[in-house]
């Protein structure tokens, strides 16, 4: 087989390969058009004379630079019809994706701080999901995340409020700005989660020390690591992650964009991936980073040698990962086995 027909073959497998996403944020899935559109027809004023300018602006250096901009386009979201929209939109990127599963992560303290009710925001994002499941069979669950550069009280308050919605909100998360916001900061926050019988999960590794993997390990108990790409400073933590597999949660195109990698050829998923831990693949916050789950599995596909069968172990390590019983990932896990066998034959 030359070389061109191989890309070929590899392109066609990534574009088919169903997939399954762990690490989305919905704000972050706003597209610059959509962003003009609700800011039209909310009548908000925006920084920007049109969607290129917005995407102009994308020019990031770290996260803080990019959280920046992030809270600003969140602003044209108001009401439920706006969550409903951005979500709906997400599902379409899913379904040409072939995403055929996602957990999506939303942040109630960006809205209820500029004073739009929690039932406003979670309601227009289930009842996309749930027309995303009906609709176009894309299953998914819903992760609340707390603000870290926020204090313990509004997580604790924004917690109080997600109890209300135990039937739509699967388990908890901490993103936005990692160094200064250690995992021990939420501590008591997530004991309390974990108590009302909520699942945890935590960005931690991505700008921090690898001391915040093994603090949200040990103090939050989560049950997935959100980025985690510095473990590899760390050989017993590398050792101990392979060992017990648990789920990093890696975003390829956010790491290069946000410079934690300099070029995806410098990055570590490939590498991790053979050392036999639990990492997948996942977009993050693809408005601003520049593509969805496929133009991730490109991208790290032209810059590391991998076979298919690599490729495919993304997803098997996503359906593994992920929080649905045991039934749905034997149903996912039959729908890519059937894939990988078919697309030679």
């Amino acid at each position: 087989m030359n070389g061109d027909t191989s890309v070929n073959n590899q392109t066609a497998f990534i574009e088919q390969l169903p997939k399954v996403e762990l690490h989305l944020h919905i704000e972050g899935s706003l597209e610059p058009e959509m962003m003009f559109e609700l800011a039209k027809r909310n009548n908000i004023e925006l920084p920007f004379a049109t969607p290129e300018e917005v995407k102009a602006a994308y020019q990031f250096t770290n996260l803080q630079s990019f959280l920046d901009i992030y809270y600003q386009g969140a602003n044209v979201l108001i009401h439920e019809q706006d969550f409903y929209d951005l979500t709906w939109a997400y599902l379409l990127r899913c379904q040409q994706d072939n995403v055929i599963h996602t957990e999506i992560f939303f942040d109630p303290q960006t809205h209820t701080s500029r004073g739009i009710a929690f039932d406003t925001v979670i309601n227009g994002i289930h009842r996309a999901l749930k027309d995303g499941e009906e609709k176009l069979g894309i299953s998914s669950q819903i992760i609340m995340c707390f603000l870290r550069h926020l204090d313990e009280e509004s997580a604790f308050d924004t917690l109080f409020e997600a109890l209300a919605h135990k039937d739509k909100i699967i388990g908890v998360g901490l993103d936005s700005s990692e160094l200064g916001h250690p995992p021990e900061k939420f501590a008591r926050v997530y004991s309390k989660a974990l108590e009302e019988g909520f699942l945890t999960v935590a960005h931690a590794g991505e700008e921090g020390p690898v001391s915040n993997i093994y603090d949200s390990l040990e103090l939050l108990k989560v049950s997935r690591i959100d980025h985690g790409v510095r473990c590899s400073d760390d050989d017993n933590l590398l050792y101990a992650l392979a060992n017990n597999k648990m789920p990093l949660t890696v975003c390829p195109l956010s790491n290069t964009k946000l410079k934690v990698f300099e070029k995806m050829e410098q990055h570590n998923i490939v590498d991790l991936l053979r050392r036999g831990l639990c990492v997948t693949i996942n977009s993050d916050d693809p408005a601003y980073f520049g593509g969805y789950m496929n133009a991730n599995f490109h991208a790290v596909a032209q810059s590391h040698e991998m076979t298919n069968q690599e490729l495919a172990s993304f997803t098997r390590n996503a359906i593994a990962a992920s929080f649905i019983n045991d039934e749905q990932k034997g149903r996912l896990l039959g729908k890519l086995n059937q894939f990988v066998s078919e697309f030679n034959h």
